[in-house]
This record gives C-alpha cells, sequence and structure tokens, in this order.
C-alpha cells in the first residue's frame, strides 16, 4: 500500500507510510493542528544540526508503547519539496479508487498524512488519510488515495 507523487514534477516519488513510525518528522495526531506542536521544520533543524536522516531518533524519544497506541501524522511538505514539481504547478489532483478530487498546491504542501491509528497501519481505505494543515476537515480527511498528481 503506497501512494505515489507524480504529474508535473521533476522526480515522481513514491510513498510507503508503513515505515514512518520510525522517522522524526512524526506528530501525534493531538498535536497536529496544535499551535504548540513542533513544526516538520524544527524537527528536520534539530536533525540536520546531528548531520543524521530523521529516521530512528525515536526510537530513543518514544517508548514501544507509545507508538503502539497513538495515532501519527507525517506533514507531507517535505515530500512535495523532494519531488520538485515544476513552476508552473497550482493544484494537485488526489487519485482515490473510484473518484478523484483536486485541491490546491498550498492547501496539499500545508497538509498531513495520517498513517498510525491506535498504533496500527491503515487498511480499510489506506494507507494514509489526508487533513488539511488548517484542520478544516479533521471530521472528514481524504481517505484512498492512491496517486498524489500535480497539475
Amino acid at each position: 500500500m503506497i501512494i505515489q507523487i507524480k504529474g508535473n514534477v521533476k522526480y515522481p516519488i513514491t510513498l510507503d507510510p508503513s515505515v514512518w513510525i520510525f522517522d522524526d518528522r512524526k506528530v501525534r495526531l493531538e498535536e497536529a493542528f496544535n499551535d504548540a506542536a513542533p513544526s516538520s521544520e524544527e524537527k528536520i533543524e534539530s536533525n540536520s544540526k546531528l548531520n543524521k536522516p530523521p529516521v530512528n531518533n525515536s526510537i530513543k524519544k518514544y517508548n514501544k508503547k507509545e507508538l503502539l497506541e497513538n495515532s501519527y501524522v507525517m506533514p507531507i511538505k517535505e515530500f512535495i519539496e523532494n519531488a520538485e514539481m515544476n513552476e508552473n504547478v497550482t493544484k494537485a489532483n488526489l487519485v482515490m479508487k473510484d473518484d478523484t478530487k483536486t485541491i490546491s498546491k498550498e492547501q496539499l504542501i500545508n497538509s498531513y498524512l495520517l498513517f498510525s491509528i491506535d498504533g496500527k497501519q491503515i487498511k480499510d481505505q489506506g494507507p494514509a488519510y489526508l487533513y488539511f494543515g488548517d484542520g478544516s476537515n479533521q471530521e472528514n480527511p481524504i481517505k484512498g488515495i492512491k496517486e498524489i498528481e500535480m497539475i
């Protein structure tokens, strides 16, 4: 269960949310829409001082019980930046099994992907749910995304 970022980008990317539990950029769902939560940029900056990728340090910070009980989201911004979208991109198509939803580039960049509910991978309409960064769709996230096509 993967999500592809493709379309009007220099580097198409395949995301595998099943490995994000070990990634330090993840944020607890309860903290994602809280102003006190550290941003992914702050986490990346603190990790770059160590000159190491932001992966596996969370094993030290979180005990196994915590990882298996909480729900986590991943900010999507860094993945979109790594795909290097072309300058003329203004929107993104979120392609699902039976539908496509178009959102603005800004909405996508500021979004989160929920990849773990109560410590478990999302299998039903997964592998991730998309939440807008402003929290406006917390009650109704976008589910079942297979592709993110930059247009």
